[in-house]
């Protein structure tokens, strides 16, 4: 049997395969009339076990777009996990059904069980709890790409929570695999980068600040993120950290013309709404492009990428 591929961590595909994905994403974008059908007769399960808007909606129009249907829940109680079925039986029987699996699940590890659990079946982590999301690393990358036509010899400033920020650990890790990548990591000291994710950078290729304000004059793109609400134990501590960073046009005078301001949304107070009329603003840009490289990414999961 042929050896089925997942995608669980950042670290399952290598440069030239995100570039090959890359190049695949931006045929789709340029030319989407060729990949209408593509995916016909085909089924992506949606399995979802915690909220999301764009994930799982950019992943399910994308397979819809290359001519393939839909199926699964978008919370828990929508399925027999609610009756104690273990992820892997559920992952088993989604196995008798779909072609693929998209899952996120609120449990650290959660997709390393499905893969395990799926021999046969490709399943893609959309988020396991504060630790991986690799397919927005995918769109961070390719957002960076398109708009820096390139993915080397940049500053890279990464701000806010970094503690439980899942699209931070895993763009962190494949940013430090670029040539000439310098990644400053903006937080309070409560919030600070993981040490497992720490210990995964080369030496040399980062810098802790707790100064948005001194780092932002050096950023060629500035990564915002959400302080996590659902990730915290206490609400105090919450309340008193949620507001630590908030990007205002006022701050954006000290920053770079040729900044993008990225985000992975939802945003809540940490990019003033006046700043989304600035050019550098590429968040909801970054929100569109990331349905083009799940597009590229179900197709190559699926060794479809030459049927057309």
């Amino acid at each position: 049997m042929e050896q089925v591929r997942h995608l669980i961590g950042p670290e399952d595909l290598n440069q030239k395969e995100m570039e090959e994905l890359f190049r695949l994403a931006d045929s789709i974008l340029m030319h989407p009339e060729r990949y209408m059908d593509v995916c016909k007769g085909k089924i992506m399960a949606s399995l979802f076990f915690e909220p999301s808007t764009r994930t799982r909606l950019s992943f399910e129009a994308a397979m819809l777009r290359l001519g393939g249907q839909v199926m699964g829940f978008s919370e828990p109680h929508g399925s027999s996990a609610s009756k104690g079925e273990s992820l892997q039986d559920t992952i088993r029987t989604v196995a008798c059904y779909a072609d693929l699996a998209i899952l996120r699940h609120p449990k650290e590890g959660a997709a390393k069980l499905a893969k395990e659990a799926s021999p046969w079946m490709p399943v893609v982590n959309a988020g396991d709890g504060g630790h991986l999301h690799p397919t927005q690393t995918l769109t961070d990358l390719m957002t960076i790409r398109h708009l820096k036509k390139s993915l080397k010899d940049m500053t890279v400033v990464l701000c806010g929570d970094l503690m439980f920020g899942r699209t931070i650990h895993s763009l962190a890790k494949a940013l430090s695999t670029y040539e000439g990548m310098k990644l400053i990591l903006v937080s309070p000291k409560e919030l600070k980068m993981p040490s497992y994710v720490i210990e995964e950078l080369p030496p040399g290729s980062y810098v802790e600040v707790a100064s948005l304000e001194e780092a932002l004059p050096l950023a060629d793109v500035l990564y915002m993120t959400r302080v996590q609400k659902e990730r915290f134990l206490n609400e105090e501590e919450y309340e008193r950290l949620k507001d630590v960073y908030v990007l205002t046009k006022e701050k954006l005078q000290w920053a770079k013309k040729e900044l993008i301001i990225m985000h992975p949304l939802p945003r809540l107070q940490e990019i003033s709404v006046a700043v989304d009329e600035d050019p550098r603003a590429a968040y909801f840009q970054q929100a569109k492009l990331g349905m083009y490289i799940r597009m590229a990414l179900i197709l190559k999961l699926l060794k479809m990428e030459d049927e057309r």
